[in-house]
């Protein structure tokens, strides 16, 4: 089964944020077969660390900072999952990154999406799916542009490991192949217009 094919409608989306950085702290930190010391900080510049308390400190920083940003999915109260994406300069360690940019032509994008996570027991709910249409939305409102991805398919890895998402949810918003830049590992694009609403 697809995982659009239980879609949900009682998900919401909100940014990660102050506001929401509790409830995103709680996924690290309880979500089964996420590594819960990144904190999703390991495709940012810096890295992640063996210590899960520097990484959480770190992106805290960020998040007050502004330079992180993620599209967090909720089911109530609860955080079942998230989109990450950013500007060039914040999704810096992508996976494949030689190959990436030996067979990088033209212009980069402005954006990429970073990792697209759903908590165990959450999953096939369309929560991916929302969580990406999140980050698509918070992109647009942001003056849009050319969004990359990294995904590859479902059946490649489990779905716990699909940090950079499954190619199946990317093509389902409108993304298309670019190039292949690893065994499974596909560059995928689109190009968001700007929202008329902020």
């Amino acid at each position: 089964m697809d995982e659009h094919d239980t879609a949900a409608d009682d998900h919401t989306v909100r940014p990660l944020d102050a506001s929401t950085w509790d409830a995103f702290v709680e996924t690290c930190a309880t979500s089964g077969g996420y590594p819960s010391g990144c904190h999703c900080i390991g495709m940012h510049e810096e890295g992640p660390t063996r210590d899960a308390a520097c990484n959480r400190e770190r992106k805290h920083a960020r998040v007050l900072a502004g330079t992180t940003h993620a599209a967090l999915v909720f089911a109530g109260d609860r955080c079942v999952g998230w989109c990450q994406f950013g500007p060039v300069s914040e999704i810096v360690r992508i996976k494949n990154r030689r190959a990436y940019d030996v067979t990088q032509t033209g212009e980069p994008p402005q954006w990429r999406i970073g990792c697209n996570y759903v908590r165990a027991g959450h999953r096939r709910r369309g929560v991916a799916t929302r969580a990406l249409g999140g980050a698509l939305e918070l992109i647009a409102a942001s003056g849009g542009g050319r969004v990359e991805g990294y995904p590859e398919p479902a059946g490649a890895v489990p779905a716990g490991f699909l940090f950079h998402g499954a190619l199946s949810t990317f093509e389902r918003l409108g993304f298309t192949r670019d190039r292949l830049i690893g065994k499974h590992r596909w560059v995928v694009t689109r190009t968001v217009e700007a929202s008329s609403t902020p």
